[in-house]
């Protein structure tokens, strides 16, 4: 077969590949005749052969069609949400945070933990002797002595409270004894919860072991986390209040994120949020808001959002994040990013228009119930050429073409590579997105146009 045979053959098997549907549409006519309309018809909702202003033609042969890596598609179905851009900080809630102290003097003995270390609540971290701690035994001793006594009572006058109002229900005793066995009650009360405090303070963080005549204090976790800070040595004084370990439960971990106030009426509790770690490879990590601030954050015009974290095992407090907020969720059709050129502007995609042999002569487009035989005539023009040979030399050799028209869209939310795409001129089911090789249709164009050819 020789060259322009096979380049016939080529052109046919790429009309049958491009083609589904669209050049040339049949429609029932009165009395059940059906109407065809022209191939050349440049229809994606606008008639005649004047062409609209928002539409421009690109024209390819067959090399720079296949050089151009062109690949052709239809809209995806996507649930696209409408998104807000929010910049934040991780952040740990102050009781997901110790400082760990003691309320005597000592010296410390050992240290039981490192930094890094997770540590559960009550685990010893450090041992700690003390000459304070007689006294401190000792006035241990005299309020747990008086707390024993305050709760005795207490039980008393909650009796008695109980057996007055009874009695004044039945005339039998003066309101006035009612209201002092109260007010005795309620003073009670208040001395009991002061000495429970009391003993709790002498004794936080500590528990004693060791012998009687030796006693070890041991520094104790009053939360489970990891210890990232230490600030004793073996030997170090230990002050009354001053820090000596610090730990963090990072599991309580979320994150706050400044909204804008143009913004702040679509965020409410609820919705999901993806965090992106830019300093982390872009990593995206879910979440969701549980709180929307009421003021302002440092005198600025954004508001503080709240929200969790479902995965916080490589966070830690005072990383920064990107974060999109999820106010809403559809459907739509959308095309790869690749798809859209920025042009004057606007928006605008390719769609594949019309193809044209070496004769000039239009490709066929196969109809539904038509498909089943395409291939066969495929075969059949294919073994016809050889006897056509010498008839077509004598024919003008125009060259084989392919036309693209660029139409105007509106995009709208973008997410995961797809992006909404709403065409501005109707387009039919079946006709042939460009989804890859846009932008070297649009820079054919560009040049088309600067220095003449087949753009229009």
């Amino acid at each position: 077969m020789n060259t322009k045979n096979k380049l016939s053959s080529t052109m046919a098997i790429l009309c049958l590949a491009l083609f589904t549907s669209g050049c040339s549409k049949k429609t029932e006519a009165d009395g059940g005749q059906e109407m065809t309309e022209e191939a050349g018809h440049e229809g994606h909702g606008h008639g005649g052969d004047e062409e609209p202003p928002h539409e421009k033609m690109v024209h390819l042969n067959e090399a720079q069609y296949r050089n151009a890596g062109i690949d052709t598609g239809w809209f995806e179905m996507k649930n696209l949400s409408e998104v807000i851009n929010a910049n934040g900080y991780t952040k740990l809630p102050p009781q997901n945070q110790a400082e760990v102290s003691v309320q005597l003097p000592g010296t410390i003995q050992s240290i039981k933990v490192i930094e890094g270390e997770y540590v559960k609540k009550g685990q010893t971290l450090a041992t700690m002797q003390s000459m304070a701690y007689n006294n401190l035994r000792l006035d241990r001793e005299k309020m747990t002595k008086e707390l024993h006594a305050s709760e005795a009572n207490l039980e008393y006058l909650k009796l008695e409270y109980e057996r007055q109002v009874e009695l004044s229900k039945e005339n039998v005793t003066a309101k006035k004894v009612l209201q002092k066995v109260s007010t005795d009650l309620k003073a009670e009360e208040s001395n009991v919860k002061s000495l429970t405090n009391q003993i709790a303070i002498l004794t936080q963080n500590i528990s004693i072991g060791g012998s009687s005549s030796s006693p070890v204090i041991n520094i104790l976790a009053p939360i489970s986390g990891n210890v990232t800070d230490i600030d004793v040595t073996i030997g170090s004084s230990v002050e009354p209040g001053k820090p000596l370990f610090h730990i963090v439960d990072n599991s309580k971990m979320h994150v706050d994120l400044l909204v804008y106030e143009k913004d702040l009426f679509k965020v409410k509790a609820g919705q999901q949020v993806r965090f992106i770690l830019t300093n982390q490879n872009n990593i995206e990590i879910g979440g969701k808001i549980f709180g929307v601030g009421k003021a302002f954050a440092n005198d600025t015009k954004a508001v503080a959002v709240h929200a969790t974290i479902d995965d916080n095992k490589m966070l830690i407090p005072g990383m920064y994040v990107n974060a999109l907020i999820d106010i809403g969720a559809s459907r739509v059709n959308a095309l790869p990013i690749d798809a859209i050129i920025k042009a004057e502007g606007k928006e605008f995609i390719f769609v594949l228009e019309k193809v044209t042999d070496e004769h000039g002569e239009e490709g066929h487009v196969h109809q539904e119930g038509e498909a089943e035989h395409a291939e066969e005539e495929h075969v059949h023009k294919e073994g016809e050429a050889e006897h056509t040979e010498e008839e077509s030399e004598g024919h003008e050799d125009h060259g084989a073409e392919i036309a693209f028209a660029r139409i105007e869209v509106k995009t709208g939310p973008t997410q995961l590579g797809y992006v909404q795409v709403t065409p501005l001129v109707e387009i039919h089911e079946g006709d042939r997105i460009v989804i890859k090789g846009a932008y070297y249709l649009q820079s054919h164009l560009l040049k088309a146009e600067g220095g003449g050819g087949h753009a229009h």
